[in-house]
């Protein structure tokens, strides 16, 4: 917007206005004394150009971003704790504590013998990673414990790029009585949701089926899957006992994985040893088609793989185990289980 108001076209502007029959040449004294608020001006007009992009959905970033959403009575998912199942050899107290690497977990809740849920006490994905035996923090006597299943996983602060994303899906696609894009709004607001797909009269008339995943678009956890029934309908009654309207009756499922193997023969760029970037780049590629795409396409697989900085040549793809594309059915969903990648250059 500002780009035009340079340093040089503001100090020729200024020079300008400065009458004929006084030195204005480099060095003279108007010229030193207009060069610095030349300056000065241009690097204002800089700032004014980047401030105006905090004034657009497509532009704005972080608090100001939160303040956009605001306008729309939204706002972005904070992070979450991951809870975990703590196995014990004897019996211990809530409230204990026990530690594994770079995170702690504290008992919160009895859920059968020797077996408690346990809470990470460090927010966001970290508590996700680790399993096996934990430190015993609280020096409780005679007993050892073992970090195993997630029961809920712990979710990261919902970034710039998902949240314009969700704000933008609220703008284009009204909500309201009960319609689909109200249950999609529903589940994208909800905290540890990270997809969702409503499936209309999937069981009669006034039902809906409503397939979600966590925040990492994989199958949502059994306990996810609970609360957010408990949310839209409990029981799924239809009874209006949840957000959902009276006569809905609706039914929570937390999707099926849909197991994705990629083999293929790879030649490193210079200066790599390994295929890096790889893994992470498939697997943000299938986050992206979940309950968007009927399929993952063998040829996007092949791409993202040569785009990786790693990867200078990409030979004999397969996809579980051929080299068409591979049909999602459903509520089914994308999940990377093997990645074979075989150096051979």
């Amino acid at each position: 917007m500002f780009e035009a108001m340079t340093y040089d076209k503001i100090l020729s502007e200024m020079l300008g206005s400065v009458t004929s029959d006084v030195d204005k040449r480099e060095g003279s004294i108007v010229y030193d004394a207009l060069a610095p608020c030349a300056y000065k001006l241009a690097e204002i007009y800089s700032n004014l150009s980047n401030y105006t992009d905090l004034f657009y959905l497509d532009t704005t970033v972080n608090d100001y971003l939160d303040k956009k959403a605001a306008d729309y009575g939204k706002t972005r998912k904070g992070a979450t704790y991951a809870v975990r199942k703590v196995e014990t050899t004897a019996a211990v107290d809530l409230g204990t504590r026990w530690g594994l690497e770079d995170t702690t977990y504290k008992i919160v809740e009895f859920l059968s013998e020797n077996v408690y849920r346990g809470i990470c006490e460090q927010s966001g994905e970290i508590g996700n990673q680790y399993r096996g035996t934990l430190e015993n923090i609280s020096n409780v006597s005679g007993v050892t414990a073992v970090l195993s299943d997630i029961i809920t996983s712990g979710t990261e602060t919902e970034s710039d790029e998902d949240f314009r994303s969700r704000l933008k899906s609220y703008i284009i696609n009204p909500s309201q009585n009960g319609n689909a894009a109200q249950y999609l709004e529903w589940a994208s607001d909800y905290d540890g949701i990270g997809a969702a797909k409503v499936f209309p009269l999937w069981n009669g008339g006034n039902t809906v089926k409503i397939a979600i995943t966590n925040r990492e678009r994989r199958p949502a956890e059994p306990s996810l899957v609970v609360s957010f029934q408990e949310y839209l309908d409990p029981k799924s009654e239809g009874l209006g006992n949840g957000v959902a309207p009276i006569g809905s009756k609706v039914t929570v499922t937390g999707g099926t994985q849909k197991n994705i193997l990629v083999a293929a023969n790879v030649t490193l760029n210079e200066g790599y040893s390994e295929a890096s970037g790889t893994l992470d780049a498939i697997t943000k590629y299938l986050a992206s088609v979940t309950f968007s795409k009927n399929s993952v396409s063998y040829m996007r697989i092949g791409s993202v793989i040569l785009d990786c900085e790693s990867i200078a040549e990409l030979n004999n793809l397969t996809i579980n185990s051929g080299t068409s594309d591979i049909a999602l059915n459903q509520d089914e969903i994308p999940v990377l289980t093997a990645l074979n990648l075989t150096v051979v250059g």
